[in-house]
C-alpha cells in the first residue's frame, strides 16, 4: 500500500495467486526435487566426511592439530569466492553440490570433534584397560557420546546448506531449481514469484528440520 508498485513489494493476494498457479505446474515439482536431491546429495557426503575426519581429529590431538587450520580455512572462505570458482571447475549442475558441501563440512566436523571431547575419559581407559577393540571404543563410546552434537551439527549444517544450494543454482543456473526459478523470476521482475519460490525454500527447511528432530527423538532415547 505505501509503494503503490507491483515491482517493489506485491500485494499479499497477488502472492498466494502466483504460488498456487506454481503449484499446478509440473516443472515446479521437477525443480523442489532436484534442489532437495542436491541438498541431500551434498549432506551425505559432507556428514560422511566429517564423520570420519572429525571422530580421527577428536581422538589424535595430533591430527586435530594438523587439520584444524583446514576447517578454518573452509569455514572463513567467502561462499562468492568459492561459487566463482566452482564455476570454474564443474558442469552448473555439480556447483550447488559442491558448495553445500563445503557449507555443511566443518559445521558438522567440529560438531563431532566437540562431542568427542567431551567424551568421559575415563570409560576411554576402561576399555583399554580390559583390551576393548578400537572398533567397539568408537561405536560404543564415542558415537553415542557425540550424538546429541551430532543432532545438533546436522540441523545447522542442513540449514545453512539449503541457502548454500539455492545460492549455488541462482548462480550457476543450472536447468532446474529453486535458485533457477528465484533468478529467472527476478530476470522478468515477478517479485511475487521470487517470495513465492522463497517460502517453497522455507517449508523445505522447516520440513527437514521436524525430519531431524523426530529421528533425534527416537535416536537419543537415553538422553
Amino acid at each position: 500500500m505505501v509503494t503503490g508498485s507491483q515491482f517493489i513489494l506485491p500485494a499479499p493476494e497477488k502472492v498466494v495467486v502466483d504460488f498456487i498457479n506454481m503449484l499446478v505446474t509440473g516443472s515446479f515439482y521437477i525443480s523442489i526435487s532436484v534442489t532437495v536431491l542436491r541438498g541431500i546429495a551434498g549432506f551425505v557426503i559432507a556428514f560422511i566426511l566429517a564423520l570420519l575426519l572429525g571422530i580421527l581429529a577428536g581422538i589424535s590431538p595430533v591430527f586435530r592439530t594438523w587439520f584444524t587450520p583446514f576447517l578454518v580455512i573452509i569455514r572463513s572462505t567467502p561462499v562468492i569466492s568459492v561459487i566463482l570458482l566452482a564455476l570454474i571447475w564443474f558442469h552448473t549442475d555439480t556447483v550447488p553440490v559442491f558448495i553445500a558441501i563445503l557449507t555443511m563440512f566443518p559445521i558438522l566436523c567440529n560438531n563431532i570433534m566437540d562431542g568427542i571431547s567431551t567424551v568421559d575419559q575415563g570409560l576411554v581407559e576402561m576399555a583399554n584397560t580390559y583390551k576393548v577393540s578400537n572398533y567397539r571404543v568408537i561405536k560404543e563410546v564415542y558415537l553415542p557420546g557425540t550424538l546429541p552434537f551430532l543432532f545438533s551439527g546436522v540441523s545447522s549444517a542442513m540449514g545453512f546448506g539449503w541457502r548454500a544450494v539455492i545460492i549455488g543454482e541462482v548462480l550457476a543456473q543450472p536447468l532446474h531449481g529453486i535458485g533457477t526459478g528465484m533468478q529467472l523470476a527476478q530476470t522478468y521482475l515477478m517479485v511475487s514469484k521470487v517470495i513465492s519460490w522463497t517460502v517453497v525454500a522455507v517449508l523445505i527447511s522447516m520440513v527437514f528440520e521436524k525430519l531431524i528432530r523426530r529421528v533425534e527423538s527416537r535416536v537419543v532415547v537415553w538422553n
